[in-house]
């Protein structure tokens, strides 16, 4: 029953944060520079009654509550409303546009979880040694270097000198995406990879230390079974915490990244409609990020206690 209340608690928490985001997203639309109705004109002197007709076709002329709440209930029925630089609907604009940033968050994900986890735990079992030196090196090199910074390098590099990567577009295929979305993959992970290397490293090393797992290695129990079942186990879950943090925030580094190599996701996109003042998809992809970062947030913390069960018998005790 305290699980399952529990689970009820972060479910409305999780309800009750996505409406306020709703109300501060669609709020920014009264606080950003610029007016949409002049974007909508531009390139035009219309007459009085012409704005008179296009505020209250696009609902300018309503009252701020009356239109947040109209807005609400479409989001909720799946309509973002219609892009005023696309002319076609918001819904179908991201659409287009968000397998191409699935992609390269996907594999970011894989380089972080295989790579930084990877690094960090061989880190841990080789502490003090050369190994661990050099993984701290590049862990603290990587952890300064900005996405465009690796971005501009990457392509310096592996782009333009050697030629073995393509610099620009998103490729055609499935084979062409990956090459496509190799050197952005790379870019946008590199200071994630060094921070999940890091919280493994220092998480791997606290369960070593631990007097559980000395007496067993003690007593002769397989150094591996030690290492599976007692260590790498109970240090899963920092690590999949801070891990859920950095993969659900990653939407919004690729703005930078995707643009850096030409790439047509939702990134860029979001960055072109700021531009343009296309204050409906900005909207809708402000708040697409902001659900995928309170939902990835709030699964992470339902699966925390299935990870480490010392979390759920520390709840129930208390």
């Amino acid at each position: 029953m305290s699980v399952a209340l529990a689970v009820l608690r972060k479910l409305v928490g999780m309800a009750v944060t996505l409406l306020v985001t709703s109300f501060l997203v669609f709020s920014s639309l009264y606080l950003a520079p610029g007016d949409p109705v002049s974007f909508l004109v531009q390139g035009r002197s219309p007459s009085p009654a012409e704005l008179v007709s296009i505020r209250k076709e696009f609902g300018f002329d309503q009252p701020f509550l009356v239109r947040y709440w109209h807005w609400l209930d479409a989001v909720l029925h799946g309509d973002f409303g219609r892009s005023y630089l696309f002319h076609e609907s918001v819904g179908a604009v991201i659409w287009a546009r968000l397998p191409a940033s699935l992609l390269l968050v996907g594999v970011s994900t894989l380089l972080i979880a295989v790579v930084g986890i990877g690094a960090g735990a061989v880190s841990a079992l080789r502490h003090g040694t050369r190994t661990d030196k050099s993984v701290l090196l590049l862990v603290t090199v990587g952890a300064a270097v900005p996405s465009f910074a690796a971005a501009v390098l990457l392509r310096s590099v592996f782009g333009v000198r050697l030629g073995w990567f393509p610099t620009i577009g998103n490729g055609t295929g499935f084979l062409d995406e990956l090459h496509h979305v190799a050197m952005p993959a790379v870019a946008l992970s590199v200071t994630f990879m060094a921070l999940v290397t890091r919280v493994t490293r220092a998480s791997m090393l606290d369960e070593l230390g631990r007097e559980h797992v000395e007496v067993a290695l003690s007593r002769g129990v397989p150094r591996g079974s030690v290492l599976r079942r007692h260590v790498f186990r109970n240090a899963l879950g920092p690590i999949v915490t801070v891990s859920g943090l950095l993969v659900s925030g990653m939407l919004v580094s690729t703005a930078i990244v995707e643009t850096a190599f030409g790439m047509s996701g939702i990134g860029s996109l979001l960055v072109q409609c700021v531009d343009e003042l296309d204050f409906q998809v900005v909207q809708a992809l402000v708040l697409l990020v902001v659900a995928v970062f309170v939902v990835v947030n709030t699964l992470v913390d339902l699966l925390h206690p299935l990870i480490d069960p010392r979390i759920a018998a520390g709840g129930g005790a208390r």
